[in-house]
């Protein structure tokens, strides 16, 4: 197919195309999920549901839905950063520029290209609509939702972006993928808050990508030791998949880490103000959290690491305007000094 050509043309991994109707109602893991109140503060997941189980509803006259991949695949295991607490570790797909900002562009010149060649109009979508992505892959044949609840694919292991371009076009729909996850539990054992229910299951609240990314406020000191030093997401369970052993590398530089947040310096990070923090963070994704809940993050890390040259820039933020982060260093300080005297 011409299109499939082009789109790898553009850099994308792989393509697929299904039908609006392809899912057919709401996924039965998605309404479980939101209906035990398992996604915490992400209060938009809960709007717009019908939209993420009939995609038709966001574009009647769309006939087609061009689902498209995109590989961040790191060169290294975001896991080695673990074993560093003086450094915070910072999830794979953020240590380099914004994906919506590439993956959007990608989009709208491979969409460009179709009107062109064949007519129709279209739209274009990468996280900026109420739609049930990870399902829509699976139906275009992309990949599976694996047992950690991403999507997975035989070709690409998991490290890859999704975005879609629906389309008035009848185009030939692809044959939906099947699970192939088999017995194999890797993603589910690497979990260091336990945050899975069991296998497809996953209550967001326990997450670490979700308590440092969408909570606000204070996250549960239970789980504060747990989260180490990851200051940004989380990649133990995509890490742990093997079938990531097929990951293609990724076909934009713009992915490869930052020098700055391949294993950024605590100290450095935990006294940035709200200037210092936007600025360090333009055209990164991590900017959006805001500074207050990246250095409530950075405090839980200090506090897990051990190092008490760490203690005094703590200190300086018990009395943060913020109280997330004003809580956040007197834990850090009461942990460090606890550690030391045992």
């Amino acid at each position: 197919m011409r299109l499939e050509a082009q789109a790898r043309a553009e850099g994308f991994a792989a393509m697929g195309v299904c039908r609006p109707d392809a899912i057919g109602h709401v996924p039965a893991e998605l309404a479980a999920f939101i209906g035990q109140g398992l996604h915490g503060q992400m209060s938009w997941l809960a709007e717009r549901m019908g939209w993420r189980g009939d995609p038709a509803q966001l574009w009647p006259e769309a006939r087609s839905i061009v689902v498209l991949a995109e590989s961040y695949s790191p060169d290294l295991d975001p896991r080695e950063n673990l074993k560093r607490p003086d450094v915070g570790n910072v999830s794979v797909y953020a240590r380099g520029k914004d994906y919506h900002d590439i993956v959007k562009k990608r989009l709208k010149r491979l969409a460009r290209w179709l009107i062109a060649e064949a007519g129709g109009e279209v739209k274009v979508f990468v996280d900026t609509a109420p739609l049930a992505e990870k399902p829509l892959g699976q139906a275009a044949g992309l990949g599976w939702q694996g047992k950690h609840t991403n999507l997975l694919s035989r070709d690409l292991g998991n490290w890859f972006f999704l975005g879609s371009i629906f389309t008035t076009l009848d185009l030939p729909e692809d044959v939906a993928e099947t699970d192939h996850c088999g017995s194999c539990r890797a993603c589910l054992d690497a979990c260091p808050t336990e945050a899975f229910l069991g296998p497809y299951r996953m209550d967001a609240r326990r997450c670490i990508s979700y308590l440092t990314i969408e909570h606000r406020g204070p996250v549960d000191v239970e789980l504060r030791a747990r989260m180490g030093n990851r200051i940004y997401g989380c990649d133990d369970c995509l890490a742990a998949c093997p079938w990531n052993k097929f990951a293609v590398d990724a076909s934009d530089m713009r992915y490869a880490a930052r020098d700055d947040l391949s294993a950024p310096d605590l100290r450095d990070l935990v006294r940035l103000d709200d200037a210092s923090f936007r600025a360090r963070f333009s055209g990164s994704p991590i900017k959006r959290i805001g500074r207050d809940r990246f250095v409530r993050n950075v405090l839980y890390a200090i506090g897990n690491s051990e190092d008490r040259s760490l203690m005094d820039p703590a200190k300086a933020l018990r009395a943060d305007s913020d109280p997330a982060v004003a809580d956040a260093a007197r834990w850090a300080v009461e942990r460090l000094s606890s550690r030391s005297q045992s």
